[in-house]
């Protein structure tokens, strides 16, 4: 038991290593300040600073919005890229961000490859749990959602949707979007950010 919750934690602070060096990265390759970047985002110059240190885990809202800001993937700012096009990603080494305050968790299960603006996710929200609120993508992103198992409401700006286990569901991610449980059990989905369009 303690050897799994030293492995987790290592794992932990093996993720929060590489966000924060790409989302250095990313924000260099831009040429931006902190205080640009925080004012493109909407997100405090001391938040980004930490995440850039490694010294906290970002909320997803947190993150959907540099992502955003910085014109990349979720993804990108969970992995380092790789070049190769035959990829196993072992379940182990799948970037994970669990949100402590909603218990919401977000595994990543797509490579993050250069020139490629497709994200994969297994989302998972506890009972009655959400995902908080991401800011609107660029024109030209889309979305698609499967759900695996449970029930899930997603609003897409002023509009919400049911959906129930083995159910799909399509929008054009430029407003901002919501993910709820609906059910008493975890609710389980896969979701797709296809930014392809803008390149």
């Amino acid at each position: 038991m303690l050897t799994e919750q030293v492995e987790i934690e290592d794992s932990v602070s093996d993720q929060l290593r590489i966000l924060a060096a790409e989302l250095r990265r990313h924000r260099k390759e831009k040429q931006l300040s902190l205080e640009t970047l925080s004012a493109l985002s909407g997100v405090s110059r001391s938040m980004i600073s930490k995440v850039e240190r490694g010294e906290t885990v970002p909320s997803t809202g947190t993150l959907s919005r540099l992502a955003e800001a910085l014109g990349t993937t979720f993804s990108q700012l969970m992995a380092h890229p790789v070049e190769s096009e035959i990829i196993v990603i072992p379940a182990d080494r799948q970037p994970i961000l669990s949100d402590a305050s909603s218990g919401y968790q977000r595994r990543c299960i797509s490579p993050v490859l250069p020139g490629r603006g497709v994200d994969w996710v297994l989302n998972t929200l506890p009972p009655h749990g959400t995902s908080g609120e991401f800011v609107a993508h660029r024109r030209g992103v889309e979305e698609y959602i499967y759900v695996l198992k449970g029930r899930l409401e997603v609003r897409v700006g002023s509009r919400r949707v049911r959906l129930e286990a083995r159910d799909a569901l399509y929008f054009q991610a430029h407003e901002t979007h919501q993910f709820t449980n609906l059910g008493t059990g975890e609710c389980e989905y896969f979701l797709i950010i296809n930014s392809s369009g803008l390149r």
